[in-house]
């Protein structure tokens, strides 16, 4: 909790307090983040399967796409939803049940017979994930004391190298295994439990501690009633911080759902050689979401994601056009300037929406997936219709839309 320095009146218990909540426990950092790492692990068996599916059940890009906006549709639906409820009523427990939820959906996917049957599987995987995303936001929130920006690199750090696990999956586990090695992803799950098992009853104590519950007169921290932001400039930041991130999760999809297809074709590669390029943007992302949050919290959060959209908009426009030698180390460039701004984002808007940490969150990460699952379904629908080759150009064009965070309010902007 922030003070004014000049306040001479505050209390020695006051200031006892602020020194607490400044304080970073990354203890807990680490292990929500490595609970982020299992979820999203858990998410990405279903993109590790796709190539397995393809063959298996006979499936097109059109319905790939289906399966990816099945997953990510219910649950980005769901995150804005639960983050609306918890910022009301936060509800720790839900955390475990939501791991059960995705439990359930990643053991059904081994013995899925057909499409429809992967469909179903796939909601039980996206509600456990719209259930923790919210209130592992709101963990990493109390947990980062004075330093959210770096907090919330760390918890987004382990659900993108969750991500960057996929091509490994379908490299060493379903390429030998086959669909029913996704059985193997309910001990993610099982770990995740047994991880938030310590964390939920922390989770508890500090919501009970700091005030946030709110009981039955709806109190809310003395922090958040004390940030005052004029309404149009959470409405403008806001908008034009989802215009963007529409774009980046299109263009997110098409990588992470498509451009193994497009390698593929485009250069003669294997299943195995294809998931290659992918991994080494997958993982470079994960380093550039933990420097970004890093310098976010130096340089200002809206000077980040400058730097990161702007900055990835020529790599995109050449990614498509490159010989093969040159693929690797664009992309691996590209993926640490797309992501260093993808966790920056989720701390800008939760900044101008002081007191809604889970709408915040819900929010941004909600819509993220959202569109990606809307840009999965019209982009294998355009492959099937036109060429893989065609969607990953077009796409690239998408990142031209970051050019938008040039009017973005400035940070903490007041009244």
């Amino acid at each position: 909790m922030e003070r004014d320095p000049m306040n001479t009146k505050a209390s020695p218990s006051s200031s006892a307090q602020a020194t607490i909540k400044s304080l970073t426990v990354y203890s807990i950092l680490f292990m929500v983040s490595a609970v982020h790492m299992l979820n999203d692990s858990m998410q990405v068996v279903v993109s590790a399967l796709f190539p397995i599916f393809q063959t298996s059940l006979n499936l097109s890009y059109a319905q790939i796409g289906w399966i990816a906006f099945t997953l990510n549709m219910t649950s980005s639906v769901m995150q804005p939803v639960v983050g609306l409820w918890s910022d009301r009523r936060p509800m720790p427990w839900l955390l475990i049940i939501g791991m059960l939820c995705s439990m359930v959906g990643i053991a059904g996917l081994a013995f899925a017979p057909n499409f429809w049957v992967v469909l179903c599987c796939v909601i039980g995987i996206g509600l456990g994930s719209a259930v923790f995303h919210p209130e592992g936001s709101r963990v990493v929130y109390l947990a980062a004391g004075n330093k959210r920006g770096l907090a919330q690199s760390i918890y987004q750090v382990g659900g993108n190298f969750g991500s960057s696990l996929a091509p490994l999956m379908t490299i060493f586990i379903f390429v030998p295994l086959g669909q029913g090695g996704a059985i193997w992803g309910t001990l993610l799950a099982a770990a995740a439990i047994g991880i938030l098992l310590y964390v939920v009853p922390w989770y508890s104590r500090q919501l009970a501690q700091h005030g946030t519950v709110p009981i039955k007169k709806k109190k809310v921290s003395t922090e958040d009633a004390a940030s005052s932001i004029p309404s149009k400039v959470v409405y403008i930041g806001i908008g034009i911080l989802l215009v963007i991130v529409f774009a980046r999760s299109w263009y997110s999809a098409a990588i992470g759902n498509y451009y193994q297809f497009f390698a593929r074709e485009e250069y003669g590669l294997t299943i195995q050689q294809a998931q290659i390029p992918l991994y080494l943007f997958m993982i470079f992302g994960v380093v550039g979401t933990f420097f970004g949050g890093m310098l976010a919290d130096r340089i200002g959060r809206r000077t980040m994601m400058i730097v990161s959209l702007v900055g990835s908009i020529p790599l995109a426009l050449l990614l498509p056009h490159l010989s093969l030698v040159w693929i690797y180390p664009v992309i691996s460039l590209l993926g640490f300037v797309l992501q260093s701004g993808f966790s920056v984002s989720v701390v800008y808007a939760q900044e101008i929406m002081p007191g809604k940490v889970g709408t915040a969150s819900g929010l941004v990460t909600g819509f993220a997936f959202g569109m990606g699952a809307v840009g999965s379904v019209v982009l294998g629908s355009l492959a099937d219709l036109k060429s893989m080759e065609f969607v990953m150009v077009a796409t690239s064009l998408l990142t031209l839309i970051g050019l938008l965070s040039f009017v973005l309010p400035k940070d903490r902007a007041r009244a």
